[in-house]
């Protein structure tokens, strides 16, 4: 499939040169600089060596004081207190942060993790009985609970108080909570807006550590349960998430918590310098197959288990559970697959939306992901669930699929999400509307342009500038993630000097030695993955376009940089 290349502009060109003589670095290095919004020396200091210190005071926070207070109070009266966490990675980082911190200080804690098929997500009804059972008065929920009007009402009239730490985006009301910290709250002066759920957790933490004189250093030994929620809940690497992944990447890979090194022993990253894309890829699927398939408690048991023989013993649990997750949704992914290839209709549609009562709720999500990679169109999939038809969407790059899903919102039942994900629900009868509806939206909304895959590019430069020097700086760019993805360039009219040569079993790659001139000493080696097809064109001296990372490739104690080809294409 064709893609679109999109080249970031270049950062304003003052701005650029001033921050090139501030650091005494190359113009392209302080242009990826500028293109972040790394504009001062002051920014890129932060940027490069950040400080637990640079983190913003956690009373900023709308309702901290309150929440702190609360907390002291349950505390100091004997209660017991009831930490109440999604089942996703988010939510189950964030209960393990709350509990394992408190423990050290507090025992009378326990935690509650919804069960996904039969309480769905966020507080239940459900789950505050559990804390009236228990004599719970005070709840914390995690990464869930700013749209609990009904619930936190429901918890009042049984007298137990509620602090919300979520990072979701509120309603047009807020929930009649004790405290609700949420830094999206319209009304919330906190200057950093886009935490996870663990790290909201993580700020209610650092404040009530603050209030009782604690040393930083008794909370900052839980930075690696934090990491893997930033991470796994694909939130901007930037501000003060990039301090928290930064501080909690060192502590994932010196000294692990003993659930996570049973994961992190399981996926084969023991001895590897394990990086946001292994959090994103290795880490967190597994921990989030508990919930998917079974129950997110097992996960929280694994996060905060103190034994490394018991930890190694739920994580095995867990990685079984994994493959299970992994087997079902490639079974359903190819049952999905040839539906839309039976069909000339399904294959030339602008919309994919598909319905088999027997696939499994927990991973239609996954499946809609991979379906809209392959065919790159909006996605909705959907199966039985409580009597009912539940579905999980998912969009392309630019095209907003909530909107698509609201003009249809009176043939469903509920519905929620945002631009690019959504869940919703909707009787059986009206499926076969909706599936039209959909389709005709997007057909009549979507553009051109949004309908070929976009590679993001960061800008052009030449083979002669990738240098050791040039790479090294890149490095430090690193942790990696959204809004500060791994650097991406584009070489035009490249050539390879005579090299070229398939790879792989079936010949489907291509090795390369890329000059900018045909007769340059100068070259770079390359690896092109799926890229075969080219080897004839490039080995006839023929000139060619190039989008591509760097990286360092070690091999026999030596280390030398190559590029990652991430797309070719043959100039006009």
């Amino acid at each position: 499939m064709k893609k679109r290349w999109i080249v970031k502009k270049d950062g304003d060109f003052e701005k650029v040169e001033k921050l090139s003589s501030d650091l005494k670095v190359d113009y392209k290095i302080a242009n990826l600089l500028v293109q972040r919004n790394i504009e001062t020396y002051d920014e890129a200091r932060v940027f490069f060596r950040p400080e637990l210190s640079d983190l913003h005071d956690p009373f900023i926070m709308k309702d901290m004081d309150k929440a702190v207070h609360r907390l002291k109070q349950a505390i100091a009266n004997d209660e017991n207190i009831l930490i109440y966490g999604d089942y996703d990675v988010d939510g189950t980082t964030a209960i393990a942060v709350i509990y394992k911190y408190l423990k050290t200080k507090y025992q009378k804690l326990s935690f509650y993790v919804p069960n996904r098929y039969n309480e769905g997500y966020g507080v239940s009804f459900q789950g505050i009985d559990y804390a009236v059972k228990n004599n719970c008065s005070l709840i914390i929920t995690v990464d869930c609970g700013i749209k609990a009007l009904e619930k936190t009402k429901y918890a009042r009239e049984k007298n137990i108080d509620l602090i919300i730490c979520d990072h979701h985006n509120p309603g047009a009301e807020l929930p009649e909570a004790y405290a609700v910290l949420d830094p999206k709250r319209t009304d919330c002066p906190y200057p950093y807006k886009e935490l996870s759920g663990c790290g909201v957790a993580y700020k209610f933490m650092q404040a009530y550590c603050q209030s009782i004189g604690d040393n930083h250093a008794n909370l900052s030994q839980f930075l690696d349960l934090v990491v893997v929620s930033i991470g796994s809940d694909i939130v901007p690497v930037t501000g003060e998430n990039r301090i928290l992944a930064y501080y909690g990447l060192q502590k994932l890979n010196s000294d692990p918590l003993p659930g996570l090194k049973s994961i992190i022993t399981i996926t084969g990253l023991l001895d590897k310098e394990i990086q946001i894309n292994d959090i994103v890829f290795k880490i967190g699927p597994r921990i989030n197959a508990a919930g998917r398939m079974e129950s997110g408690k097992r996960a929280v048991e694994l996060l905060i288990s103190e034994n490394e023989d018991c930890a190694e013993i739920i994580g095995a649990e867990i990685n079984t559970i994994n493959i299970s997750r992994k087997e079902l949704d490639h079974d359903i992914t190819e049952q999905a697959l040839k539906m839309i290839d039976s069909s000339e209709i399904s294959k030339n549609a602008y919309t994919t939306v598909l319905y088999s009562e027997a696939w499994h709720k927990g991973v239609i999500g996954i499946v809609a992901s991979r379906l809209t990679e392959t065919y790159y169109r909006p996605t909705v999939v959907f199966t039985k669930s409580e009597g009912m038809i539940t579905g999980s969407a998912r969009s392309v790059p630019g095209y907003n699929l909530y909107n698509a899903i609201e003009s249809c919102s009176d043939l469903l039942e509920n519905f929620g999400g945002h631009m690019y994900a959504a869940g919703l629900s909707l009787k059986m009868e009206n499926l076969d509307s909706f599936t039209e509806r959909f389709e005709e939206y997007v057909k009549s909304t979507i553009t051109e342009e949004q309908r070929i895959p976009v590679i993001n590019a960061d800008m052009e430069i030449e083979i002669k500038d990738i240098t050791p020097k040039f790479y090294r700086i890149l490095k430090q760019f690193a942790p990696f993630g959204p809004e500060n993805m791994t650097p991406t360039f584009v070489s035009r009219k490249v050539f390879d000097n005579g090299s070229v040569k398939k790879v792989g079993k079936e010949g489907d790659h291509i090795k390369l030695k890329i000059v900018q001139q045909l007769g340059d000493n100068r070259c770079i080696e390359g690896i092109g993955f799926n890229f075969g097809s080219y080897h004839e064109y490039i080995k006839d001296y023929n000139a060619f376009d190039l989008c591509y990372q760097i990286f360092e490739n070690n091999f026999m104690n030596q280390s030398f940089l190559q590029i990652l080809v991430k797309d070719i294409q043959i100039p006009d």
